[in-house]
């Protein structure tokens, strides 16, 4: 796979990755073997983005410009047989033009964006990085214990909430495409009170 300067694959799923979080895949796809292969040889990153599909016939229909760089970080063969890979989120882009190759990959030009600066989380948004630090520690598998720093950067601590409280896709995808820190933060607030308590069904 020859690339140049801005060309990434993109890898369209039924999901969406953050800057610093971690994305398991199966990969069978004889294209996205392809890809994985190449990208592990030379040490370039993929790119993930949410794939859209048709909610009344089930088609697909198209994904959406923004998304994440993908850096593989370990391999694995499932029980299944396939090959299982572990990737790290990395830096946003935006796919400026697409092309698909012969075998149905599609390569971008994309423009990546600049990493968010890290801005020390605001005093009333405090218990937001407990809450990170429980979700991390429960729901991530192998997960490392979230460092201080990492606990207060505002940054880090709304990727992580956003990538594991349930929001709906579109709502990840929303959070995913802010680039003001205390705006996604605020979000989280906001949406907090309908993770805090099931509906009570009396039948």
């Amino acid at each position: 796979m020859s690339l140049s300067e801005g060309e990434y694959p993109l890898f369209p799923l039924s999901t969406v990755m953050f800057p610093g979080g971690t994305l398991s895949l199966r990969i069978f796809e004889p294209r996205y073997l392809a890809m994985v292969r190449d990208c592990a040889r030379v040490n370039r990153p993929f790119g993930v983005s949410l794939l859209l599909r048709d909610e009344e016939n089930g088609e697909t229909a198209s994904a959406l410009a923004v998304g994440t760089l993908a850096q593989i970080v370990d391999f694995d063969t499932l029980p299944d047989g396939l090959l299982g890979i572990r990737t790290l989120g990395g830096s946003r882009f935006h796919v400026d033009h697409v092309q698909p190759r012969d075998d149905g990959l599609l390569i971008g030009q994309i423009t990546i964006w600049p990493d968010e600066p890290r801005v020390p989380l605001p005093p009333e948004f405090y218990l937001l990085s407990r809450l990170a630090q429980g979700l991390v520690e429960n729901l991530v598998e192998g997960a490392p214990e979230p460092s201080k720093a990492e606990l207060d950067d505002s940054s880090w601590v709304g990727f992580r909430l956003a990538e594991l409280l349930p929001f709906s896709l579109a709502e990840k995808q929303t959070l995913l495409e802010m680039t003001d820190s205390a705006e996604r933060l605020q979000f989280i607030v906001d949406a907090l009170p309908r993770f805090r308590s099931e509906p009570e069904n009396d039948e």
